[in-house]
């Protein structure tokens, strides 16, 4: 077991398949359990499951840094330098971003690299890096 708990997360998709090549073939998870109506990846260490839910709303957007950040969101914090190969991975899988991957308040508390893009079933994912892991909760 960790020393960090992990966390647990339920996203709904509305293509299994769709959901497995950009889980599995793109970001690199490891595929756990399954089922007709749901997966379990290993997401850098954390319980991810897509699960089938067709018909979902999203669209909702909040202004942060000067761009429109999609709400909701989730993601993980990487080293920078595998943040980095991340974003060259969805380069190359010709994957679009909502948000380049970019360095966000930079000088400020809380400075990041961060990149946004949507799943195949449109679930907003951030992934992010800090140089200063003290600056993760930073006011």
């Amino acid at each position: 077991m960790t020393s960090v708990p992990r966390f647990h997360l339920a996203m709904p998709v509305d293509d299994l398949a769709a959901a497995a090549e950009f889980y599995g073939s793109v970001i690199g998870c490891d595929r756990g359990r399954s089922s007709d109506t749901w997966i379990d990846w290993n997401l850098f260490g954390h319980q991810f499951v897509t699960h089938l839910a067709p018909g979902r709303s999203q669209g909702i957007h909040n202004p942060v840094d000067g761009h429109d950040v999609p709400v909701p969101h989730f993601g993980v914090i990487l080293p920078i330098p595998d943040f980095h190969a991340l974003a060259d991975r969805f380069k190359a899988a010709g994957k679009s971003f909502v948000i380049d991957p970019y360095l966000r308040f930079e000088g400020l508390p809380g400075e990041q690299w961060t990149m946004f893009l949507l799943d195949p079933a449109g679930n907003a994912l951030e992934f992010k890096a800090f140089a200063d892991e003290d600056q993760i909760f930073a006011t």
